[in-house]
């Protein structure tokens, strides 16, 4: 006996569901796209401009074995998934309609066995994942503590060490990824993430012969920036090994090596001192929530008196505990850890920070990941030959699905200054901000 499922009433009949059928029957209202696959089936509106192909069984195995969006990550790296009508490289149209129109329903236990029969038992047993695909977390929990020296350099090394080339194609000249300031709104992505480093820069009131400390530095933008524009004897530190090479080589390059230097190195493992000031640019992301005292600490420390700190990350719009999607903590950031800006400020106070200012820059982070799309596009190719295709099409669904977030205030991104306070209470900070 085999069994067919009704899409339109949810009711379990006779006959042998098509993968369009049974893939069909669990939306609420049905598909707000055109779904084919590899059988002939299909579902959703015939006249719709973006579609989905299941093109492989190994993809049906993805989707049975993983429901939800890490089964879909598999089979689209893996190519056995491909989104129709709109650029691997730039799929922000088909997430936003699929956010806007898609509504699973739960399918009752007959349904369930009806299209496990229905499409092969065989379809459960998990194929191995795409390369791409970091460990879950319960391997990681077993292989070493979360967010210890060693564990933090391997996620961070999953993530970053992927190729400069390829980071040069996609962020553009500044190799800057994080959010860049787009005032104006029209401003180029160069044009906003100098704009974004100048921001940091006057908002710590940086002065030439003065030394700023860069704790995950990345490839140094911002350490060459403040030695360039403002004389500053600059310091960046970054757990990437080939993010600080080609940092080390760019100051070299620019003749700043008599004021910047990049170490590969933990921000943990930085012993100096009196620094005038202390930028964090996109590192407590990767720190863990457990570790904002010791981390405020650490750098509380780096400070001398009347010295500020710049902390600029991505927060949640709440500050209850939430991990992040199955999808982001396999590809993208293993181990990372969002919270709202609440828990940061309250963090910094309670480790003798003072707390000035906290600006909400989440639109930004919108428009700079849209930008970023636009430069994988111009460059699929070359991106392609550089890292592959799966990896290509990891950054071009999680650059946009990154997007649609910051626009949905799902994720925000702020910036909070605070200073290191003298014995007596003096900061060194002016009655009205100075920037």
């Amino acid at each position: 006996m085999s069994y067919k499922l009704d899409s339109g009433s949810g009711r379990v009949t006779d006959g042998r569901l098509s993968i369009g059928e049974a893939i069909g029957g669990l939306f609420r209202g049905g598909l707000p796209l055109r779904f084919t696959a590899y059988d002939g089936s299909t579902a959703g509106p015939r006249d719709a401009e973006i579609g989905m192909h299941l093109r492989t069984e190994r993809g049906l195995s993805y989707l049975m074995t993983a429901p939800g969006d890490l089964g879909l990550a598999r089979a689209y790296t893996a190519g056995d998934l491909d989104l129709v009508g709109v650029h691997p490289g730039d799929p922000y149209d088909a997430l936003v309609l699929l956010k806007e129109h898609t509504h699973f329903r739960v399918p009752s236990p007959a349904e369930v066995v009806a299209i496990v029969r229905s499409l092969g038992l065989s379809h459960l047993r998990p194929p191995a994942p795409p390369p791409q695909e970091h460990l879950p977390r319960w391997r990681r929990a077993v292989e070493g503590v979360r967010h210890s020296l060693t564990r933090d350099a391997e996620v961070i090394s999953h993530h970053y060490d992927v190729s400069n080339r390829f980071y040069e194609m996609v962020l553009g000249p500044s190799m800057a990824y994080t959010c860049a300031l787009y005032d104006p709104p029209t401003a180029t992505l160069e044009d906003a993430q100098a704009a974004k480093f100048d921001l940091v820069a006057r908002k710590l009131a940086l002065q030439p012969g003065q030394r700023l400390l860069d704790v995950g530095c990345g490839w140094g933008t911002m350490v060459r920036h403040a030695a360039r524009e403002y004389g500053v004897r600059a310091l960046g530190v970054t757990l990437s090994a080939e993010q600080a090479q080609w940092a080390q080589a760019a100051i070299e390059r620019e003749g700043l090596a008599d004021l910047a230097e990049v170490r590969h190195l933990d921000y943990r493992a930085v012993t100096e001192t009196g620094f005038d000031a202390v930028s964090s640019i996109g590192l407590m992301e990767h720190i863990g929530v457990r570790n904002y005292p010791a981390y405020f600490d650490h750098l509380r420390d780096r400070l001398k008196p009347g010295g500020r700190l710049l902390n600029h990350c991505i927060t949640r719009p709440h500050n209850g505990r939430q991990q992040t999607g199955a999808f982001i903590d396999r590809y993208v950031f293993p181990d990372g850890e969002l919270i709202g800006s609440g828990t940061i400020i309250a963090a910094a106070q309670d480790q003798g920070l003072e707390v000035h200012h906290s600006e909400n820059l989440r639109l930004h982070y919108a428009s700079t990941l849209r930008d970023w799309n636009r430069n994988l596009v111009e460059h699929w190719d070359e991106c392609v030959a550089e890292v592959g295709e799966g990896t290509a099409r990891v950054w071009g669904l999680y650059l946009a699905g990154s997007r649609v977030g910051f626009e949905r205030d799902e994720v925000e991104l702020h910036q909070v200054l605070a200073t290191r306070n003298h014995d007596d209470g003096r900061s060194g900070f002016p009655m009205r901000p100075d920037w």
